[in-house]
This record gives C-alpha cells, sequence and structure tokens, in this order.
C-alpha cells in the first residue's frame, strides 16, 4: 500500500490540501444552487491576532502595582479634538452598532441598560433608534449608514455622538443584509420598507463621492447637532493606514477601524473570509497614520474586529489605541451559542432548535435567518421571549466588569496607574507574522522583523 511518509496516511485516503472537505462542499454547494453562501457572525479561519502578543509584566526593572492599595484609572474622553460635549466613559470599552432587525429589541435594550451599568456607551446600528434602547442607554452613539435606514434628525439629535459609518470589518466595500423573514411590520415601519422582503443596504453613501463631500457631511451634522457632539468615522480595515488620514482631513473626532474579525447580521462567506486585513495590523497602520499626523492623542482611536477578553483590551490599549468596541462578544454574553435559554425561571435545552438549523450551540452563524434558539437575532415574537432584556443585562454587564478587571489587572502588573499608559513597550510578539503586523519585536529577541536587520 502507498502512503505518504509524512502522515503515514495510504494516498487513497489522503485529503488534498487545495481541495480539503471544505472546499469540495464549497463547489457542490455552488455547483447545486448557483448561490453563494450568506451568513452571520465574523471570519473562521485563523489570522494573527492579539492572542499571538503578550505582555512583559514587572519583576526588576519594572515595578508593578498593588491591586488592593494602588488606583488603576480606567475613566476615557473621546471626542475631544472639535466637539463641545466629548463623550466621558467610565472604561475604555465600548458596545459596537449592531441594528434593531439584526437584533431583537430586547437584545439591543439589554445592551442598553449594560452600557449603562457599566458607565459605557452603545452604538445603534443600522435601520435606526429605538425608544426602548434610547430610555436604557446613558450614552448612546447614533450612526449614520449609506442605507439611511430609519435615519431621523431628531433622533441624531437626541443621540450622544454620531457615527459616520464608511465599512465594516467583515465586509469593506460591501453593504449589509437583512433578510425577509426579519423584516416583520416594526422593523418594516422604521426602514420604510415593504415586510418580508429581503433588504439589501448601500455599499457607499448616495451623497457623497470621496472624502471632500464627506468633510461637507461631517459639517452638515455638526450644524444640526450645534457643534455639541462628537463626530467618529468607521472604517473596514483594507487600505487603512489612508483611510484614516482621510477621515481626521475630512474633520473627524474620532477614528473606528473594524478589522476582518469583527462580525455582521448577514453577508456573502466569501466577504467574511477574503476581503479586509486583520485588526492586529489594521490597528498598527491606524496608529502610523495619527502618529504621522501629529493628531495621536488628539483624535481618538477606537479598534474593533474579535475583541474578546480584557488581555485583547489590554494589548490593543498597549499598540495605540484609546478604546475598543465589541460586537461579537456581546452577543455570546447575551447567550449566542449557548446551549439553553431561560423561561419562566428555567433552564430550557435549545438543542431541537440548534439541530433544525443544520447546527449545533458553539458553531451557530446562522444569525441571518432570524430563527436564534436563544432569541438574540430575531424577530420572531415566540423566539425573542427567550431573552428578557433583564437577564441579558445582567449577563452583558457582568461580562464588561470581567473585561474591566482583567484590564486593570493587568495594567496593574505592567505599572501603570492609567491603562491608557500602556505601551507598545509592555508588548511582545509570539510569532514571525505578529510581530511584523504589529511592528513588534519577537518575544525574547530585539528583532522586530520588516523594520531591523
Amino acid at each position: 500500500m502507498n502512503t505518504n511518509e509524512d502522515t503515514k496516511v495510504p494516498l487513497s485516503e489522503e485529503e488534498s490540501y487545495g481541495y480539503d472537505r471544505k472546499i469540495l462542499d464549497y463547489i457542490h454547494k455552488a455547483a447545486a444552487h448557483g448561490l453563494y453562501e450568506i451568513r452571520g457572525l465574523g471570519a473562521k479561519r485563523a489570522l494573527p491576532h492579539f492572542d499571538d502578543l503578550v505582555l512583559l509584566g514587572s519583576s526588576l526593572s519594572r515595578y508593578p502595582l498593588e491591586g488592593y492599595r494602588e488606583k488603576c484609572s480606567t475613566q476615557t474622553i473621546l471626542g475631544t479634538r472639535f466637539a463641545k460635549r466629548p463623550i466621558v466613559l467610565d472604561i475604555p470599552i465600548t458596545i459596537a452598532g449592531m441594528s434593531f432587525g439584526a437584533l431583537s429589541a430586547h437584545a439591543k435594550e439589554a445592551l442598553g441598560r449594560a452600557a449603562t451599568a457599566a458607565g459605557t456607551s452603545t452604538t445603534t446600528g443600522d435601520g435606526g433608534m429605538t425608544a426602548e434602547e434610547r430610555q436604557s442607554s446613558r450614552m448612546l452613539i447614533y450612526q449614520c449608514l449609506p442605507s439611511r435606514y430609519g435615519f431621523n434628525p431628531h433622533d441624531l439629535q437626541s443621540a450622544d455622538a454620531i457615527e459616520i459609518v464608511i465599512g465594516q470589518g467583515a465586509k469593506p466595500g460591501g453593504g449589509g443584509l437583512l433578510l425577509g423573514q426579519k423584516i416583520n411590520p416594526r422593523v418594516a415601519a422604521m426602514r420604510t420598507l415593504p415586510e418580508g422582503i429581503d433588504q439589501r443596504s448601500a455599499c457607499r453613501h448616495p451623497d457623497w463621492t470621496g472624502p471632500d463631500d464627506l468633510a461637507i457631511k461631517i459639517r452638515e451634522l455638526r450644524e444640526i447637532t450645534d457643534w455639541m457632539k462628537p463626530i467618529y468615522v468607521k472604517v473596514g480595515a483594507s487600505r487603512t493606514f489612508h483611510d484614516v488620514k482621510l477621515a481626521v482631513a475630512s474633520g473627524a473626532d474620532v477614528v473606528v477601524v473594524d478589522g476582518m474579525q469583527g462580525g455582521t447580521a448577514a453577508t456573502q462567506a466569501c466577504f467574511i473570509e477574503h476581503v479586509g486585513i486583520p485588526t492586529l495590523p489594521a490597528l498598527r497602520q491606524a496608529v502610523d497614520a495619527l502618529e504621522d499626523l501629529g493628531l495621536k492623542g488628539e483624535v481618538q482611536l477606537i479598534i474593533s474586529g474579535g475583541i474578546r477578553t480584557g488581555a485583547d483590551v489590554a494589548k490593543a490599549l498597549a499598540m495605540g489605541a484609546d478604546a475598543v468596541s465589541i460586537g461579537q462578544g456581546m452577543l455570546i454574553a447575551l447567550g449566542c451559542n449557548a446551549g439553553d435559554y431561560e423561561s419562566d425561571g428555567a433552564r430550557l435545552s435549545a438543542d431541537a432548535d440548534y439541530r433544525s438549523l443544520g447546527t449545533r450551540a458553539g458553531f451557530c452563524h446562522h444569525c441571518h435567518t432570524g430563527l436564534c434558539p436563544v432569541g438574540v437575532t430575531t424577530q420572531d415574537p415566540i423566539l425573542e421571549t427567550r431573552l428578557s432584556a433583564e437577564a441579558g443585562a445582567r449577563r452583558a454587564t457582568n461580562y464588561l466588569k470581567t473585561l474591566t478587571l482583567e484590564l486593570t489587572t493587568m495594567a496593574r502588573a505592567c505599572g501603570k496607574h492609567n491603562v491608557h499608559h500602556l505601551e507598545r513597550e509592555d508588548l511582545a510578539a509570539l510569532t514571525v507574522e505578529a510581530a511584523a503586523m504589529a511592528r513588534l519585536p519577537l518575544a525574547g529577541t530585539d528583532w522586530t522583523p520588516g523594520t531591523t536587520p
């Protein structure tokens, strides 16, 4: 019998690298249906990430802080460049924009409550602002997206900041999708759309064609809000260095950069896995752009896309971010991909519902279907009762609290009285790829690939 000498697998059973089971399944489905795959959440492929970095804790050359006696500040101020009323947050962890439509009304309210309890902000997403979200959120960021679905000047004025969305990390250059099964009467009314009909958002804003027009739009938004509210500009990570410079030149107070690990409610799988660049190099390029302009600190930088833990937050701040924004992690905190849900005080299994979608808890990415087994990404009146705003808020608040505790613990270990004092000198990389992308030395060496001999 012929065998592969490296794997000892018979050649008759050896899987092709270029045409493995995943690619075979993709081609067979494409051939059978003539349609591309649509799914939710973010990239599943392995990408260089914050896990490939480590923080250099104190020893003899650095002096750590005592956690029980010495404070470590987490206060974060965003929008100090032009806005008369910057955003003042208790923590540098914000909740990303996720629309009512993509999420249930209960989920949106839960996120607003959690943000308020944690002293941070949440963000509307596409499709407008719900009354529950505004009432539950002490700090609410109002998004202006290419679709302009649900865009309302009165809601704009009631928000605490405005975020102009140019693109998302999961689909830079692409528009959003909301399938008909999620467009119930309320969603349809807010977006001025017919009920039950698939909706595709535009991939670019209808009233400008370039950065000069963006500058005009920012001035319009400042005028309608009397220059009170910070203006964010959000870009999906691709040509990040240039995009950040253009956003700053257009007058942004805050730039939000979303790496390709960022999630989405629904888009083509080919976008999620093959368009954009990872969060790690995107963050480094964004910081480079602000430093090149001499505006680091004057223009704040928020990074998003695959931020999951307090360690991720600490490393992002050390690389130069002023704050992070979390989407997928918040959904998981609400119960996304959990095996059960709460009903009348009891925990009930969701296994049958996952099986009906052809998946199981821990592997589900079927946000686009509106059949979320735990009530997070649905508009179904029965399914959405599986998530109560109160229970979701409690879980999401605990998650934000945990991230903050981890962040301050690691900052203290590096000898910092303020989490914003974390710096690149506190980091080392574990792989050559991460070292080159983040422009950090490989651990145990003084070699930074691509910049030093």
